[in-house]
């Protein structure tokens, strides 16, 4: 699958400095796109390149382009995690592991980046190393994250004096390992309020929702303010990540809808305060790798290891963006409603001063029972 007439693009250019935030924020929003979408891109850093497509795409369109003599010998590129869970590294280990395979079907592939495929885990004679970290192959992985897809990836070198060339030729969108790297914090930095309206809710009509969204066009999230905050003094506060099946469909699954509602209470009765929805669904894995851990769950794993068997870890969210909400809004000291110590620990790695960790606790019901021992014993909630 090809790109159409590509336009040069500055991240072609090996001049990492001389990109500004919106180009390094739109070329991997690009490459984001591309990935989901079944074709590959190039990364490459100074000293490697290499072709990349998202392995969970694999039935989507032909690999020809892999198999060109100028790209050098494929890998499948997995997480550390997952590679210990398919016997191939130590749990411990945290680099990317790249495979070498004799067979690129999708059959063969399947089951080594999705627990429910069927078919033989490891299969035989497969041959692992682990990627140097800020690799190409690190990178790959990490950008694929960001897609929301399965944590692993098809890469092939490609020799670093031709890369740039080779992508224009081929219709490959490039990308550079830096603007991997940089991307989550440059897009938290770049929020800014875009709309702001009166939404009087059933529990707090005095109420008014703030947007934000970075130029990239990329994740929005929501700032939702009851009442009129005194930020003189510590604004009492929820950082709340957004959770389709427990906000608005009411699963039992998880204590998320419980947490919603009654942080808006909380927030209402005091008086005042914020709440910030943050789009980060399945502590930040997406709403479809969510479901597929759900799955898991349902075959006796529970959060924390459901993840780890798809190769993420346990909670992959990230706070910047809430660190650079609560600034555009004047919040420097707040009393946060969380059970969460991680949560605590983030705003006061980026001088936000967490005055007072308010308990944020709900009875738990026969299907989220696991889910919240779970929270304690391997999470460390506060319960």
């Amino acid at each position: 699958m090809t790109v159409a007439g590509p336009k040069p693009h500055p991240e072609k250019r090996h001049d990492h400095a001389s990109l500004s935030a919106p180009e390094l924020l739109e070329g991997v929003e690009r490459a984001l796109a591309e990935l989901r979408r079944g074709s590959a891109v190039v990364i490459l850093c100074d000293t490697e390149a290499a072709l990349v497509r998202a392995a969970e795409t694999i039935d989507s369109g032909p690999l020809a382009l892999f198999s060109r003599p100028e790209i050098g010998d494929k890998s499948l590129v997995v997480t550390g995690r997952r590679a210990a869970i398919l016997g191939l590294s130590d749990l411990n280990v945290r680099a990317v592991i790249l495979m070498g395979l004799s067979d690129w079907t999708q059959q063969h592939i399947e089951p080594l980046i999705n627990p429910e495929a069927q078919g033989p885990v490891p299969p035989h004679g497969v041959k692992a190393s682990a990627a140097v970290a800020g690799s190409v192959a690190d990178a790959s992985v990490r950008l694929i994250k960001m897609a929301r897809l399965l944590p692993a990836a098809l890469c092939a070198p490609i020799a670093i004096e031709d890369a740039s060339a080779w992508a224009q030729a081929n219709g490959r969108w490039v990308i550079t390992t830096h603007a991997i790297d940089s991307f989550e914090r440059l897009q938290a930095e770049d929020l800014r309020i875009v709309s702001e309206a009166r939404v009087p809710l059933a529990d707090a009509e005095n109420t008014r929702i703030v947007s934000f969204r970075s130029r990239d066009g990329g994740a929005e999230h929501l700032a939702i303010i009851v009442g009129s905050l005194d930020i003189s003094q510590p604004v009492l506060t929820r950082l709340h990540s957004e959770c389709f099946t427990g906000d608005l469909l009411g699963s039992l699954r998880c204590d998320c809808g419980e947490q919603l509602r009654g942080a808006i209470q909380a927030i209402a009765k005091e008086g005042a305060g914020v709440l910030l929805y943050l789009a980060q669904e399945g502590r930040g894995i997406g709403l479809v790798n969510k479901l597929r851990a759900y799955r898991l769950q349902d075959f006796g794993f529970d959060t924390v290891d459901a993840n780890e068997q798809l190769g993420f870890d346990d909670d992959e969210r990230v706070y910047l963006p809430a660190v650079q909400m609560l600034r555009q809004l004047n919040i420097t000291r707040v009393r946060l409603l969380t059970n969460n110590p991680a949560k605590v620990g983030a705003l006061a790695r980026h001088r936000i001063e967490v005055s007072e960790r308010v308990a944020h606790v709900f009875a738990s019901n026969e299907h989220n029972r696991s889910y919240l021992l779970t929270k304690a014993k391997r999470s460390g909630h506060l319960f």
